[in-house]
Parts: structure tokens; C-alpha cells; sequence
């Protein structure tokens, strides 16, 4: 049941209460008492716009953590076209040409955010080649933003911290793109990556689990074109392979591998080891000593 708060005004006694739902007020029509303010709109959010072009929307686009700012700064659109859609003439161009120029170069304001707007240009280009999505790249922005902001990027190549990132952003996501593959992708050595990666981990206290070789079956059987048998037997024999603890110690990208060239033997879609190391980024040793070490130890018989 309503108070009385609600439905009269205590000071002159009249029910004609009104509700501004903009300042979100309840008022008194009368004497003009205002008996509520702030209050809280529970209805969901209103997409259109008025006749004069307003938005309705309660609140605007949501932040970016993939931009140096956040995604929160206003931007002056490219198509030198005015309201109605018509072409601007030369002057007008020009004067917006500038406007442009001088809040692009208003938005980058100091060396921190000139150090994200390179750093997030290799995010894209990296994130590109290795086919991540929103989730990982937005992952391995806010860790290299916690970079930044704690001083680890000073003095250290902005690429090896970017791929170090992505590194750590997939370890942490269970994503299936090893070292060697990220390494392939940038401009960057190994021992390079691997430093900033340790730097990172140990600055920021990230503990990531070893990735299991499962994780990594679905993504090579895809590349290789293998049918859902030789998956569900890949999926077989590493769980064998666990059970036995032959998997302790050993690179899981390899292990993967091994499992994959038996089981395509077993279920006969045979793909050469070739074939499979040039999708794994691991070596044909690594994968022929992998497999030695699975078929003899589980007792298969590939003869």
C-alpha cells in the first residue's frame, strides 16, 4: 500500500503530483514541492530517437578496454556530408579536415596513451593472424594495460610485450595457440617473448595451469581434415596416456601431435608427420619420439 507521502503533498494537501522522469522527481503540481528525487528508472533501455534526433538510450556505448581511451571520446565522422546528406563545399571540408586533425592529435595527450595506440595496433594485427576472438583479445589488452600502468613496458620492446600477452591471455583462457605459433606471428625471437612473458607473470601474479593436450585436437584434426573418429580415438589415447603419466614432462603440443598421426594410422585417414608438425609448429623429431614413446608403452601394434 502506497504512504501518504506518495499520493498527497504534505505541505498543501493536493494529490496532483506529477513525475519528471528525466530529473527523476516526484513534485507537487500545485505548490511545487518536490516530495522524491533520484529515483531509480527499473525499466529496461529505450532504443530510437526524437523527432529533433536525440538519442533515447539511457546510456551510451559501453567502454572499450581494446582503445586507449576507453572508447569514451567523441569522434568527427569522415563522410563530409551534413545533416541532410549533402556534400559539404571546399571550405567547410577543409575546416572539419582540421577539426579532425587536432582531436586525433588531442586524444593522444601523453606518452602512456601514445605507447597503448602502438601497442593496441599490434594487438589487431597479431590477434588478425592467429584468429582470436573478442574474448582473448580483450584479455590481452587489460593485461598489457596493468603492464603499463606498473612500468614493465619501459625499456623493453613494445611487440615481445604485446605477444607475451597474448601469450599469458591464452594460458589463462585455455586457448589453444602455442608459443611457437604466436612467435611465427610476430617480429619478435622466442627468448625475447619468453623474458617479457616471465617478467609479466611474475609482476602481476598471474598463475596459469600447463594446458592439457587435449585442447588441441580439435583445432589440428580441423586443419589436417579429419573426420570425428580420429578425434574421438585422439581423445582415447591421451586419456590412456595420462592415466599411464606419460604425458608428465612433455610438451603438450607434441603429445597432441603424436596421438593424432596413431590415431589417423588407427582409424586409416593417415597424415603423414610432416604434414602434422607443419600445423603444430612442433618438429617432426619431437613428434616421431612422442609417438615411439605412446606405441610402445600403451602396446599398440601399427604393424
Amino acid at each position: 500500500m502506497e504512504s501518504e507521502v506518495e499520493v498527497r503533498c504534505p505541505e498543501c494537501g493536493s494529490r496532483e503530483l506529477t513525475l519528471d522522469d528525466v530529473r527523476g522527481e516526484t513534485a507537487c503540481y500545485d505548490c511545487g514541492l518536490v516530495l522524491t528525487e533520484n529515483r531509480i528508472d527499473p525499466e529496461g533501455k529505450r532504443i530510437g530517437y526524437t523527432e529533433a534526433g536525440q538519442s533515447l538510450g539511457h546510456v551510451g556505448a559501453p567502454t572499450n578496454v581494446m582503445m586507449p581511451d576507453g572508447g569514451l571520446s567523441t569522434s568527427i565522422p569522415w563522410q563530409n556530408r551534413d545533416y541532410a546528406g549533402r556534400t559539404l563545399d571546399s571550405k567547410a571540408r577543409t575546416q572539419f579536415h582540421r577539426l579532425r586533425k587536432w582531436q586525433g592529435r588531442g586524444r593522444v595527450s601523453n606518452s602512456m596513451e601514445r605507447n597503448l595506440v602502438a601497442a593496441f595496433s599490434e594487438l589487431d594485427r597479431l590477434s588478425g593472424v592467429l584468429g582470436l576472438g573478442r574474448g582473448a583479445k580483450e584479455e590481452s589488452a587489460v593485461i598489457y594495460r596493468k603492464c603499463v600502468e606498473g612500468g614493465l613496458v619501459r625499456g623493453r620492446s613494445i611487440d615481445a610485450m604485446v605477444a607475451a600477452s597474448v601469450y599469458l591471455a591464452n594460458q589463462k583462457l585455455h586457448l589453444t595457440r602455442s608459443l611457437d605459433s604466436i612467435v611465427n606471428a610476430t617480429r619478435c625471437s622466442r627468448k625475447e617473448i619468453s623474458r617479457a612473458h616471465k617478467i609479466i607473470k611474475s609482476a602481476l601474479g598471474v598463475r596459469t595451469r600447463i594446458p592439457e593436450p587435449g585442447i588441441y585436437v580439435g583445432r589440428l584434426c580441423t586443419e589436417l581434415e579429419l573426420p570425428m573418429e580420429v578425434q574421438r580415438r585422439t581423445h582415447i589415447i591421451l586419456e590412456e596416456a595420462t592415466d599411464r603419466e606419460l604425458t608428465h614432462g612433455r610438451s603438450p603440443m607434441g603429445v597432441a601431435a603424436a596421438a593424432i598421426y596413431i590415431a589417423g594410422r588407427m582409424e586409416n585417414y593417415i597424415r603423414t608427420q610432416r604434414e602434422i608438425a607443419d600445423v603444430s609448429d612442433v618438429t617432426e623429431v619431437t613428434i616421431r619420439n612422442r609417438y615411439k614413446e605412446l606405441v610402445h608403452e600403451l602396446g599398440y601394434n601399427l604393424e
